[in-house]
């Protein structure tokens, strides 16, 4: 099956500097099947810029995005895989949406309204990222969406009461957008029918080089004063603490690799960094500047604005060279990193942590946008 919509044909130059028409438009083609027998398809997105985003039903991943480097050079700067078989036989959520629950929840318990709740502990002691079938590996309805600023697709799924633990039928609705501004707008809603917890994100591995290298000399600044300390298990202590005189501190634009050795016993928790940063907000729902990312080989970056009150920096530190990903490149220590935009972890059972809830008749919405550009 193939579609293409808007037809507005531009040039762009390959990663091996050919000259190359694009049509911009939505392109859908077979993508191999799960294993219940459910039929996948790729859907690959063109802007008019000739950046190009490749989604797939399966856990509403992005399995690939091509973007320029400041020579016009376009590459894929997200790991994956080359095939579906990848993603069914072990994925460590690369470019999925994550749900119900973005995140840790301690010992994969809660309480709502004085009930508690079991859910699946599938990271040692803790509950991460919606259990053992999260939304990363569910399949997802997918239909062309419009867009007057770029192409679209909505993405929607319904999760059933009580599956993975988690009470009411809730209904999810992601929009993914793909401007002609290069960049990745991502709107989520979901309304439920009992009292439930929603923190949902995207968990997308970025290596602005294409994954030629670690992560190590990549630029980060975050706008946060304050980071969550972790336990030895990554679930917060509860506290807000400041990130000056810490390695924590990307106020101000610093390399990645140039502290994360340092002797600091959050590091040493997180074998890196895995931690949530408490983002300097306007308002509570207002949409600000979180995170900057900045390659100085390729030139590229990536400017973070959301709607959320915390971004979760993961450094890549579980990559191991286990994994082959896309184009036969092996995934070693820190070859890619994830900008996660949520509430903060453990929020079900933080008193100190805005909540989580969400309830029947209410509107679950959130939004967030990856802004590519070159120095």
């Amino acid at each position: 099956m193939m579609r293409c919509n808007p037809k507005t044909e531009v040039t762009t130059q390959s990663a091996d500097s050919t000259i190359q028409a694009v049509k911009k438009g939505i392109r859908v083609s077979p993508f191999g099947t799960m294993d219940d027998g459910t039929a996948v398809s790729l859907y690959t997105m063109t802007n008019s810029q000739g950046v190009v985003m490749q989604v797939i039903n399966y856990g509403g991943i992005i399995t690939s995005l091509s973007i320029p480097d400041r020579n016009g050079i376009m590459e894929d700067v997200v790991l994956g895989y080359d095939s579906l078989a990848g993603y069914l036989r072990s994925n460590p959520y690369f470019g999925s949406l994550i749900g119900r629950y973005g995140n840790r929840i301690a010992r994969g318990k809660f309480s709502l309204d004085g009930k508690p709740y079991t859910l699946a502990t599938n990271n040692g002691a803790n509950h991460l990222h919606g259990g053992v079938k999260g939304f990363d590996k569910v399949f997802w309805n997918i239909a062309e969406h419009p867009a007057d600023n770029g192409v679209a697709i909505k993405l929607t799924y319904r999760s059933k009461d009580m599956e993975e633990g988690y009470p009411g039928n809730l209904d999810v609705t992601v929009i993914y957008v793909l401007t002609d501004n290069n960049e990745l707008e991502l709107s989520y809603e979901a309304t439920t029918d009992k009292t439930t917890i929603v923190n949902l994100t995207q968990h997308t591995y970025f290596n602005l080089t294409g994954a030629t290298r670690d992560i190590l000399s990549h630029h980060l600044k975050l706008n946060a004063d304050h980071f969550l300390p972790v336990d030895p298990t990554l679930i917060p202590t509860g506290k807000l603490e400041s990130v000056s005189n810490t390695p924590f501190d990307f106020k101000r634009e610093q390399r990645i690799g140039s502290r994360i050795q340092a002797r600091d016993a959050q590091l040493k928790a997180g074998n890196g960094y895995d931690h949530c940063w408490a983002l300097v907000k306007k308002s509570p729902d207002s949409f600000d500047t979180a995170a900057v990312l900045y390659d100085s080989i390729s030139g590229r970056q990536v400017t973070v604005s959301t709607t959320e009150p915390g971004i979760q920096f993961y450094s890549g530190n579980f990559l191991d060279g286990s994994i082959t990903g896309k184009r036969g490149v092996v995934y070693n220590f820190r070859y890619g990193l994830c900008l996660e935009t949520q509430h903060f972890p453990d929020s079900p059972n933080q008193k100190n942590f805005s909540s989580v809830v969400l309830e029947p008749g209410k509107t679950y919405r959130t939004r967030t946008t990856y802004a590519f550009s070159v120095r």
